[in-house]
């Protein structure tokens, strides 16, 4: 009876103890950042050809070099939308993120213009589809073309039509204001590590990250028409340059969100104060919180993990962890609460809900205020 009970006590151990290792490995994978990284255009989408570079290939070297180097760190995990010259769709590679339940949405292309303009460019969702804005979302967007079922995975979309580009950007609404930090990350990056041009952070309607569920990015790393930039960007040194220059803003951007949902012990919970002289603006059935931070890490909502700020809230969009302070139908009260929120995060943003939904303060400060 004994030799039957050892490998049976021998059995159940080995099965707690691979219970425990797998459990291990399930939480050190819920810790990840993930980052899908997406070379623009592949196969028979070559992109630009401008000077005789080409788009796929420059794109497809620089993003893998990207990942590359964030893959050195331990607690990154990348996806790629391609890493071979191959055509992916682009609402598959939306749905490549949005399946990972990535942390950040990263596009990575190479510009083109008629005249010899220069300089790197980040876009994020938006609906400034005014002048050239408008003429690179048309030129992205084009792409679906060479889809062999566009109509029915775009729904009549149309890339000349402003009115089309405009109705794209609600679904990334939530997300454009993370999305702008790390952009702006990118080009100071380009102009403080790669020393390159800038032409700054521009908004346009993308259809590549409009259906992207988290923090997204469209990135022109220079202008192929341009023949000094493109021969640059066709050398293995400045496609490196570039690749270190967007990976490092992703470092960047991480660390930001990890300091931001810090723990941060307080023995007390101070109080907001408002000034007595300020009236209040009270906006019927509306509510405004300060958004402070966003993270993939759970904290509870509690003061002391946050800088002691008092009214905290937390709300879970996607993979991601949403963190508020305060909660008030008075707008002014509000702006007010935002200014004490800035002192400890300074990316700290106002956002409204009606009947427990966000809508945005365009819509918020439209409704009935006394």
């Amino acid at each position: 009876m004994q030799t039957k009970q050892k490998p049976t006590l021998l059995f159940l151990l080995l099965l707690f103890i691979s219970t425990l290792t797998s459990y291990s490995n399930l939480s050190a994978q819920a810790d990840e950042f993930v980052v899908v990284l997406d070379a623009g255009h592949g196969g028979h989408d070559s992109g630009n050809v401008g000077n005789g570079h080409s788009e796929k290939n420059i794109a497809l070297k620089v993003t893998l070099e990207v990942g590359k180097e964030l893959t050195k760190n331990p607690d990154i995990k990348v996806i790629y939308t391609r890493k071979t010259d191959v055509f992916v769709e682009l609402h598959e590679r939306a749905n490549i993120a949005n399946k990972a339940d990535a942390d950040l949405f990263v596009s990575i292309h190479c510009n083109a213009h008629s005249s010899q303009a220069s300089g790197t460019e980040t876009f994020v969702l938006g609906e400034k589809n005014t002048g050239r804005n408008f003429n690179v979302a048309k030129r992205e967007n084009e792409v679906i073309f060479l889809e062999d079922n566009y109509q029915e995975n775009y729904e009549g979309f149309d890339p000349s039509s402003p009115e089309s580009t405009i109705a794209i950007g609600i679904e990334q609404e939530v997300y454009v204001e993370q999305s702008i930090v790390l952009a702006r990350k990118i080009e100071d990056n380009f102009i403080n590590k790669a020393k390159r041009k800038s032409r700054g952070l521009k908004q346009a309607s993308l259809l590549v990250i409009r259906n992207t569920y988290m923090p997204s990015v469209l990135v022109e790393v220079g202008f192929l028409t341009n023949k000094s930039e493109g021969n640059y960007l066709n050398t293995k040194a400045g496609q490196s340059k570039m690749a270190t220059a967007i990976k490092a803003a992703i470092l960047d951007y991480k660390k930001e969100l990890d300091l931001n949902v810090g723990n941060h012990i307080f023995s007390v919970e101070p109080e907001i104060t408002i000034e007595a002289d300020v009236p209040p603006r009270i906006i019927e059935g509306v509510i405004f919180k300060v958004q402070i931070a966003a993270s993939s890490r759970t904290l509870e909502p509690k003061p002391y993990n946050f800088e002691g700020l008092s009214d905290i809230s937390r709300e879970k969009s996607g993979n991601i962890y949403k963190y508020y302070s305060g909660k008030t139908s008075d707008y002014n009260k509000i702006i007010q609460h935002q200014e004490k929120a800035k002192k400890s995060y300074s990316g700290a943003f106002i956002v409204a809900f009606k009947n427990g939904k966000r809508i945005s303060m365009t819509e918020a400060l439209k409704s009935t205020s006394n």
